[in-house]
């Protein structure tokens, strides 16, 4: 018989077509497949690249000295075994020495040079674990699409600081922790070591033997470098008094109240107070100290969740761990420009993951990242001077961030404590009504 083939027989073209055309396709847009990725990725490191290396200069101040001046004399000072002991800016713990020391790697290239491109390697690294992560089963690429969108929108500071070589190891850390939790502790700790915050990215580790072996590899990591450290280079704990001595910064939350109160009266300045802009004056230290209590009541609240919680999903270790880190972030003393690269790579490890429930608070994060822009540095003098534009990137910013801590945790706390419970009644409850009725 004419179109037979084998033992069935071949449709006509035209159900072919059609067959083909209802077939359940999984249709992924143009702008989040892994070459348009790159793309992005591409022009927009360029652009940094210029800006940072002064081809292009951004309007503000300059966000570079950091490194040609402040991290180049830290460096000149590790090299000779000792911490900077008499310098007040030293404000990190002892692993933040190898980040200093990095641009000894490339010693064909000037230290500021050699900085710029390491950091530009370590944003390639986060990359390069995003784009594979986002193809594998319940993965998915909008986390390589933050990370590509959301470097850029912190401008020239994003390569001008460390924060992203630590956020390259939190992020590293975060995608090995489903099948690998003793890598993910030893990268949590060893990352604790460089800027205290990844130790937070071991919070959601599922229970049972996943948080034995990771919590167990983040002490000993941690335990193991710092008395590495402190055996071999003098001034090791410094940065703790350093850190204890710190006031309120005038972009964190708290500082709101003195932009405020300034015009109202309020007889206190803004100094160049332990490497940072800060308040100084009548009330500072106890908004300092309400800051440090509102932090303690956020651990409180994520240890409560911690005992609670009784669903662990693939994405809960990246959520709960964004979730940390926001309520770290907002309510500290101290809120500077480059916190936002932290988030931005936590955002960016969740929405790997379809089932994250972190899409709007990342997206807040994101946004939260272009104003941040634009209060550092571009409109730095306003923050400085208090004005009313000033003050309003401020309120906008932080507000932000406060929006995206709540909706975080709401979303968290919903999906791994919430919803099980819920579950757990509606299924006691028909369990009760479908029991026969006792006897009288």
């Amino acid at each position: 018989m004419a179109g037979a083939s084998g033992s069935g027989t071949r449709l006509p073209l035209a159900e072919r077509t059609l067959a083909l055309w209802t077939l359940p396709v999984r249709i992924t847009p143009v702008w989040i497949t892994p070459v348009w990725i790159l793309t992005l990725w591409i022009v927009t490191r360029t652009a940094l690249l210029l800006c940072v290396f002064q081809v292009v200069i951004f309007p503000g101040p300059d966000v570079t000295s950091d490194i040609s001046v402040i991290y180049r004399g830290w460096y000149e000072v590790l090299k000779t075994g000792t911490f900077p002991l008499n310098d007040v800016t030293w404000q990190y713990p002892p692993a933040a020495a190898l980040a200093i020391l990095s641009p000894a790697l490339l010693p064909f290239l000037g230290y500021t040079s050699a900085f710029f491109v390491l950091t530009l390697l370590c944003d390639a690294l986060v990359l390069s674990l995003l784009l594979p992560a986002g193809g594998r089963p319940g993965k998915s690429q909008r986390g390589s699409w933050v990370w590509v969108a959301g470097v850029p929108l912190l401008g020239p500071t994003a390569y001008a600081r460390y924060d992203l070589m630590v956020t390259a190891v939190a992020v590293a850390a975060l995608l090995a922790g489903a099948r690998h939790p003793r890598t993910m502790g030893a990268l949590a700790g060893f990352g604790a070591l460089l800027k205290v915050w990844p130790l937070l990215l071991i919070v959601g580790t599922p229970r049972g033997p996943a948080t034995r072996r990771a919590w167990a590899a983040a002490t000993g990591t941690a335990a193991a470098l710092a008395l590495l450290f402190i055996a071999s280079m003098p001034g090791a704990l410094a940065f703790l008094t350093f850190q204890r001595d710190r006031g309120t910064e005038i972009e964190s939350l708290g500082a709101l109240v003195f932009h405020v109160a300034r015009y109202f009266g309020w007889q206190g300045e803004v100094l160049l107070n332990y490497g940072s802009v800060e308040f100084v004056g009548p009330y500072v230290s106890l908004v300092s100290t309400l800051a440090l209590a509102l932090t303690v009541l956020a651990f409180g609240w994520l240890a409560l969740w911690r005992l609670r919680a009784k669903k662990f999903a693939p994405s809960t270790p990246c959520d709960a761990a964004f979730c940390a880190v926001l309520l770290f972030t907002t309510t500290s003393r101290v809120i500077s420009p480059q916190y936002m690269i932290w988030l931005v790579g936590l955002a960016a490890a969740c929405l790997a993951f379809r089932g994250s429930r972190m899409v709007l608070p990342g997206g807040l994060v994101l946004a939260g990242t272009g104003v941040t822009l634009l209060e550092f540095p571009v409109w730095f003098s306003h923050v400085v001077a208090g004005d009313p534009l000033g003050v309003l990137l401020l309120a906008v910013r932080n507000g932000l961030l406060v929006a995206a801590t709540l909706t975080a945790c709401l979303r968290l706390w919903r999906q791994t404590v919430g919803e099980p419970c819920r579950r757990l009644r509606l299924s006691r409850s028909a369990a009760r009504a479908d029991s026969p009725a006792s006897a009288p």
